[in-house]
């Protein structure tokens, strides 16, 4: 007898085998899946031997060796060591070399560097450069005016000024009438290599008791 006739609780047999094959399917597709949860978590073991056995050496840094993180603070600046520095470099300015044959002797007398074209001084006369700083020496003693002198150089040089003025007074209040600091600041000022020329100021700028000085202009790196 054909078995389509028979029924198992409302369920004819030849939906058995259709039932069977699905859930062979559902059955393998589990499977599956399961197999390749295995496999990952199998992966990820071996992952972590592997990095167990490359760092099994290695040997922890101790903590004062760590890198310091933190922003340090700019150091302060030593003012003091500064001033050592200008003092030394003033004290090493002779006050008796002789000048007289390196100043030209025309109506002032002025002062360049061999090897600057003779154009300098005139040119310096005439203004060419316009004065930026100016440093006044009147009524400091000789050790004072030179260290004044190449502190303000110094300051001169820093802030890229090509020329500036040095007032050393015309010696009306001194001893004799003599006009001690400018005989010294023409000795000071040779002496520098920052200092390329100088001349006598103009009536306006102060006359015979000023000087006109052109600077170096900074070499840039």
């Amino acid at each position: 007898m054909p078995n389509a006739g028979w029924k198992i609780k409302g369920m004819r047999l030849d939906d058995l085998g259709g039932l069977r094959a699905a859930l062979k399917q559902l059955a393998l597709e589990r499977s599956k899946r399961e197999a390749k949860r295995r496999a990952q978590a199998l992966a990820k073991e071996v992952q972590a031997r592997l990095f167990l056995d490359a760092v099994r050496d290695v040997t922890p840094l101790p903590a004062s060796d760590k890198a310091d993180t933190k922003k340090s603070k700019p150091e302060p600046i030593a003012k003091q060591r500064q001033r050592d520095e200008a003092q030394a470099l003033a004290s090493s300015l002779s006050d008796d070399i002789d000048i007289e044959r390196l100043l030209q002797t025309d109506e002032s007398l002025s002062w360049k560097r061999d090897g600057l074209s003779h154009q300098i001084i005139p040119r310096l006369r005439r203004g060419q450069w316009s004065v930026k700083a100016q440093l006044d020496l009147h009524g400091k003693r000789v050790d004072e005016a030179r260290e004044a002198l190449v502190g303000f150089l110094a300051d001169a040089i820093k802030r890229e000024i090509r020329c500036v003025r040095i007032v050393h007074g015309k010696g009306l209040g001194s001893v004799n009438k003599e006009p001690v600091l400018k005989n010294k600041v023409l000795r000071w000022l040779v002496q520098r290599e920052e200092v390329l020329a100088f001349c006598q100021a103009r009536p306006n700028d102060g006359g015979s008791g000023a000087l006109i000085v052109l600077l170096t202009a900074t070499r840039k790196s």
